[in-house]
């Protein structure tokens, strides 16, 4: 949508077609921000591109082409009032991705722009052309659609990628891209939710649905007991626990870490670990020293009873166990005035390391992204457009980019959009 609207304000094209097979526009656009449409992040472009995953370098044209600011200021100048929330997350002030989307469509339909809603593209045209210096290069011809042909000196392949394919996102743009030679790395589940192995599935449904704020999830690579073990990702914040692991901000930024690891083809998820600091604030001896204070001042209660002061009084059996786990032999029923300084020690380290292992990511119909797509190495920059066919130009959640949450993966796609269009 974005592409088109850019496009039509160009004097170069005599007709811009927008092919949605979808029975409106915008339809993933519409759940996105739960329905809220966190369009953009207001963070400078450094910040912006902190936050990008992969293949950050390749959005810089098109990033400082079009930045944040700009995106602002663009659906500000067509009457869309917006408002900037916590970490710099921009909403349209009604809270209503609705709003958005009649405003993109207002400004499509405005500039003349022929919509065919409904209409499903199989497959793009091209014909081979041969370069002065005699190499054969392809050349789009068009599409074909609904056993039609359409005519074309340009077409952008804006299809997103394979995550919610209820909304249209069935990897089409892939399928264009691959028949017409241009390469598509190993798509995976992005900005999703964590399975966890069998081990720990039924400590997680014992806590489905319990929401842990201010905790540090810290992800490692090469397994808890390795002497190697490196930090693959590392934040404070939100989590909760789902009915077959965990999900939240905390675990869907870690999940796409976890993907650019895997993606890099070097390991697998049994070389994963999950730890959840659920007292980041409080060193392990502050912690310690706190501990002595609660079991002093309630002596002759049993651990079990005085453990609810420190966490959600669900979690307290499973902070217990994992302590039990390290003891090797079970403590809940003992007094507090009776625990052992190593007791009280496993105690602590399961605040401050409460274990889980990741078993695979949840599927791509809950991942708000996807991970990979066409080979970015085959799309020039400044342009959008493929090296290996003319006139083919690939934008947004189609390219292998992509970014945590927070406005920035939609922010890729205004700003491709718009590069590719001017």
């Amino acid at each position: 949508m974005m592409c088109a609207i850019k496009a039509s304000e160009s004097s170069e094209y005599e007709k811009i077609t927008l092919f949605e097979k979808n029975e409106k526009l915008g339809k993933k656009l519409y759940i996105t921000g739960k329905g809220r449409c966190n369009f953009t992040n207001a963070s400078d472009e450094e910040k912006f591109l902190e936050n990008v995953v992969r293949n950050r370098k390749f959005l810089y044209s098109s990033i400082y082409n079009f930045n944040q600011s700009a995106v602002i200021d663009f659906f500000e100048s067509e009457g869309l009032r917006t408002k900037v929330e916590r970490g710099g997350r921009a909403f349209p002030e009604s809270d209503r991705s609705s709003d958005v989307i009649k405003m993109l469509e207002r400004c499509i339909r405005r500039a003349g722009t022929e919509i065919l809603i409904g209409q499903r593209v199989q497959e793009i045209t091209a014909e081979n052309l041969q370069d002065p210096d005699g190499t054969y290069i392809k050349k789009v011809t068009g599409v074909i659609s609904g056993g039609s042909f359409f005519p074309a000196d340009t077409v952008v392949i804006a299809t997103g990628g394979l995550s919610y394919p209820s909304t249209g996102s069935t990897g089409d743009g892939f399928k264009f891209a691959k028949a017409l030679g241009l390469k598509v790395t190993e798509m995976y589940p992005s900005l999703t939710g964590l399975r966890v192995s069998n081990e720990y599935i039924d400590i997680v449904r014992d806590l489905e649905g319990l929401s842990l704020r201010n905790v540090e999830l810290c992800i490692y690579i090469d397994g808890s007991g390795s002497s190697k073990r490196k930090i693959l990702y590392q934040e404070r914040g939100e989590m909760l626990f789902t009915h077959n692991g965990i999900s939240g901000p905390l675990a869907l930024s870690a999940s796409s870490y976890i993907g650019e690891y895997l993606s890099k083809g070097k390991g697998s998820f049994s070389d994963i670990s999950i730890a959840i600091d659920l007292k980041p604030a409080l060193s392990f001896d502050t912690l310690d020293n706190r501990l002595i204070r609660e079991f002093g001042d309630n002596s002759a209660k049993q651990l079990k009873n005085i453990m609810h002061s420190l966490v959600p009084k669900r979690m307290v059996p499973v902070i217990i166990s994992a302590a039990e786990n390290i003891l090797g032999y079970n403590i809940s029923e003992k007094k507090a005035g009776n625990i052992s300084a190593i007791e009280r020690k496993a105690v602590t380290a399961s605040l401050k390391g409460f274990d889980l292992t990741p078993s695979s990511f949840e599927g791509f119909d809950q991942a708000i992204i996807t991970k990979g797509g066409i080979d970015v190495k085959e799309i020039d920059p400044a342009t959008m457009e493929s090296k290996k066919v003319k006139g083919l130009k690939v934008i947004g959640e189609a390219l292998d980019c992509d970014a945590l949450t927070g406005g920035y993966n939609l922010q890729i796609a205004w700003a491709t959009g718009a590069l590719a269009a001017e």
